[in-house]
């Protein structure tokens, strides 16, 4: 067909299209000059606002980066190679806890710690503390443990029935507490517990912790006593719990013993309770360390409550819960009398001629007690001493017998006539004494 190019046979060869030729001096002129940039391009804000974004990707693959081995480095085992328990002190600030922990073995370098409490947002939540961490211990973990508080906790048991000075004391003995108690608490106004503590803390927080304890229970029994109670206060409601603590340690007889106080109480007996004595005269500083002693029976002292009516100035111990709560609610009983019956109970009494009889058994059986113990010591021989001949010497007054002690209170009833006699040798004394010689002017 005419006007159509014939397409070219098989193993024909055909020229290709021949190319304008340029003179050197024109190929140094482009054929055709680029655009010129948009202003928008050109705009300095579109150049900064470029930069921002370069330098924030480059910032988000840095930190990217840098937080993925972080938390491989957290989450990384430690080199601790054993359980070991760690002090963080007080008031440390987070360089020296980290520190403290490498000094330590726990943790092998300081700064992924540093930066990975700061991440997290917890460098100003570490708190002070024992800490136990185990072996190979990451720092995931020993930071997470801090930031907890799961310090090591310990036991401070304070005994029913000590009083203030003796507890001021077994708190001075522990070596987890800290620092020095400058005053000792009232008497009656601890409560004795179990606490539990962290080593570090002071003896004051202890202190103030057990009497916060205290006047929280007293005021919770205090409020559903007895409406019959013969006592008007807390603080006598205290002080009466106290000689009950002080009168018996087993616990189905604190009732019962609380119930023949209140008996006595109401019908204006004296109490005659022996702790309240030992109480006068050592001054709470610890038991006496031997029996009673007949004549001490009748010395002055204010809390002698055989010689004073009804309750004493104040506490004698501190009282636990048990005995708060059978003082607030004691036995109904006719009883006025109780002694021991040497199984570390006691037996108990309406009038005084059966307790007469009560005592008398407890006398065979404190005898009895006494010659089994004797027996079962050995016999020491006796040592011959040779005493010097000294000429116009006094023979050595042997010693005076000491009076028998006396029982569980209340106590066998002091004969009148003895307190009688007692004031006449007390008058006839001082009518033979000499006057005194005036002074001399």
């Amino acid at each position: 067909m005419s006007g159509e190019q014939e397409p070219p046979l098989r193993g024909e060869y055909r020229e290709p299209p021949r190319r304008h030729m340029r003179s050197p001096r024109d190929a140094l002129n482009p054929e055709q000059l680029p655009p010129p940039p948009s202003a928008r391009v050109r705009n300095p804000f579109v150049m900064v606002g470029n930069a921002i974004f370069s330098g924030l990707l480059l910032l988000i693959l840095a930190g990217g980066t840098v937080v993925y081995f972080g938390k491989k480095k957290l989450e990384a085992a430690g080199p601790l190679e054993r359980d070991r328990s760690v002090v963080i002190q007080p008031r440390k600030g987070l360089r020296e806890i980290a520190d403290t922990l490498k000094n330590e073995g726990v943790i092998d370098q300081t700064l992924p710690f540093i930066v990975g409490a700061k991440i997290f947002g917890v460098g100003d939540e570490l708190k002070a503390g024992e800490y136990q961490f185990e072996a190979h211990s990451s720092m995931a973990k020993v930071l997470q443990t801090i930031v907890e508080g799961r310090s090591i906790q310990y036991t401070v048991t304070i005994p029913e029935g000590l009083t203030s000075q003796q507890i001021v004391q077994r708190l001075q003995d522990s070596p987890v507490l800290t620092g020095n108690i400058t005053t000792v608490p009232p008497e009656g106004t601890l409560l004795p517990e179990t606490y539990k503590v962290t080593r570090g803390w002071t003896r004051e927080q202890i202190l103030q912790r057990m009497s916060v304890a205290h006047k929280r229970l007293v005021d919770e029994i205090w409020a559903k006593r007895a409406p019959d109670l013969p006592v008007k206060t807390p603080e006598e409601f205290v002080t009466l719990a106290s000689i009950v603590e002080k009168e018996t340690g087993k616990a189905d007889e604190r009732a019962r013993v609380a119930g023949v106080f209140v008996n006595r109480l109401k019908k204006r007996m004296r109490l005659q309770s022996d702790p309240t004595i030992v109480y006068g005269l050592m001054g709470g500083k610890g038991p006496l360390g031997r029996p009673l002693l007949k004549v001490e029976l009748d010395e002055p002292n204010p809390y002698n409550t055989y010689q004073i009516d009804g309750l004493p100035p104040g506490p004698i111990a501190n009282p636990g819960r048990a005995s708060l709560e059978a003082t607030a609610h004691p036995m109904k009983t006719n009883e006025l009398y109780f002694v021991a019956d040497g199984t570390g109970g006691h037996v108990f009494a309406e009038t005084l001629e059966e307790h007469a009889k009560n005592v008398a058994r407890w006398r065979g059986v404190e005898k009895q007690q006494n010659a089994a113990a004797a027996a079962s010591q050995p016999a020491t021989p006796a040592v011959e001493t040779v005493q010097p001949v000294t000429q116009n010497a006094a023979p050595a007054a042997a010693p005076a017998p000491k009076a028998p002690a006396p029982l569980t209170s209340p106590r066998t009833h002091v004969p009148a006539k003895k307190k009688a006699d007692k004031k006449k040798s007390e008058a006839k004394k001082k009518q033979t004494a000499p006057a005194a010689e005036a002074p001399k002017q």
